[in-house]
């Protein structure tokens, strides 16, 4: 991404380097959050998602109708969030606890995927990143048009995400 749509966190010490370690997390971290918003009603979704680096975009679906598709038909505009937890970090005082941390943030705009080709890409990424030993036509039945017709696919169009970490401080007893 380029550095005019990076965002630079508070904590520029803990901000992630390069593009490749935010990658490196939207493929690994398992639950990312969908922020949008409802009129004056902010609604947040867990959902399972899949990062498509070649296209720069994050995939997930829902029901084929609910309270997320009528809120991205209303407004598309979203944050996306992910986020792993490492150590608890004790310490002498109260305020200096703390825990090993990485996360991302995105900022973008989500769109409903109309394109049958798409929707295939899309849940496809989902199952390989889940169930990566598995392959469609050997382990499982490819998916069908049916199925298409009772999910909704999702794109969420990057437009500037960031990523920070707290690693282990270092110290005797870290």
């Amino acid at each position: 991404m380029s550095p005019e749509h990076a965002i630079r966190p508070r904590r520029v010490d803990r901000a992630l380097a390069d593009d490749r370690q935010i990658e490196s997390l939207l493929d690994r971290l398992p639950v990312g959050f969908l922020a949008l918003a409802d009129g004056d009603q902010p609604y947040l979704n867990p959902n399972l998602f899949w990062y498509d680096g070649a296209a720069r975009r994050i995939y997930f679906h829902t029901a084929g109708s609910g309270r997320t598709r009528s809120i991205v038909e209303r407004n598309p505009r979203v944050c996306f969030s992910a986020a792993e937890m490492g150590r608890l970090l004790p310490a002498d005082t109260a305020l200096e606890f703390s825990t090993e941390y990485a996360s991302v943030i995105v900022f973008g705009t989500a769109r409903i995927v109309e394109d049958e080709a798409e929707q295939r890409r899309g849940l496809q990424g989902l199952l390989d990143k889940y169930f990566p030993d598995l392959r469609p036509g050997v382990h499982y039945r490819p998916i069908v048009d049916d199925e298409l017709q009772r999910t909704t696919v999702y794109a969420v169009e990057i437009e500037a995400w960031s990523g920070k970490q707290k690693p282990t401080p270092p110290g005797p007893n870290r």
